[in-house]
């Protein structure tokens, strides 16, 4: 049950993005600067000095503040007490593989869970300096000005995004149908390769529609934050209430959530690939 005030999420949303601006300098500081990039166990799955720096700047001012507070962190793990309401879900680089090619699109993502309930969320893309910013009943802004999902209602007319986990190569359920099926259905289908900024960019309307599977709690809570605030929908795939802790999420403007659903329940991995 969510006790927390309008003030007291207003203060956990300028810690959070006290937090991602600080991280988002440190990542400023190594872009085209890397000297070693090392592979977590699996191909693809990327850990810079840049993750580490980033992480390590967030950790210290979420601890300084809230210091009772637990913290889910793509690099350390699950920090502090697991009893505790608050949950921290932080991805100090989300867009690793873009940002060791100094390809532009990635952000630092910093999500507040509050009884298992994405509340708060800060986005940061320092890159294009884009601060996307949302708390529970709030409202969600980019650069401090309001946002909204877009308006178009034809999954015809729609632009949507996606992405592929890295397990994509072990799996028949890696996406691949998913992408081909909705990318004949709509004006097109992009692949940033940065869940938040995703997420964060349906929330403001530049996207109508996303989905994706193999995904962690800190690659989706502060986004999913922003696209409710901003008058969209997320959900699983089947539009039941979504489970933060299942890797697969359906977000939209509204208007073509139910169409895009549909479309998802009924494609069938692709068969027979080496």
């Amino acid at each position: 049950m969510n006790r927390n005030t309008p003030e007291q999420l207003q203060t956990f949303l300028e810690i959070a993005t006290e937090a991602a601006l600080a991280a988002g300098t440190v990542l400023q500081s190594y872009l085209g600067k890397l000297e070693e990039i090392e592979e977590k166990g699996r191909p693809g799955d990327l850990l810079t000095a840049a993750d580490k720096a980033a992480e390590a700047t967030i950790l210290e001012i979420l601890r300084r503040h809230f210091p009772d507070h637990s913290i889910l962190a793509e690099e350390s793990g699950r920090l502090g007490e697991n009893k505790s309401e608050y949950l921290w879900a932080i991805d100090p680089l989300d867009g690793t593989t873009n940002f060791a090619h100094q390809y532009p699109f990635f952000a630092t993502s910093i999500g507040l869970l509050i009884d298992g309930i994405p509340q708060v969320g800060a986005i940061f893309d320092p890159f294009h300096n884009e601060l996307f910013r949302a708390a529970k009943g709030l409202g969600a802004t980019r650069n401090r000005r309001p946002i909204r999902v877009s308006a178009t209602s034809d999954l015809s007319k729609s632009l949507l995004v996606t992405g592929f986990a890295y397990d994509r190569r072990e799996t028949a359920d890696n996406n691949y149908a998913e992408f081909c099926h909705l990318t004949h259905l709509t004006q097109g289908v992009r692949r940033s390769g940065s869940a938040s900024l995703d997420l964060a960019h349906v929330a403001c309307g530049r996207l109508d529609g996303y989905w994706e599977r193999g995904l962690s709690p800190w690659d989706i809570a502060a986004g999913i934050v922003l696209v409710q605030e901003a008058g969209g929908k997320v959900t699983a795939y089947d539009r039941s209430s979504l489970q933060i802790d299942s890797g697969r999420i359906l977000a939209t403007n509204g208007h073509i959530h139910h169409s895009l659903s549909s479309e998802l329940m009924q494609v069938r991995p692709l068969s027979g690939l080496e």
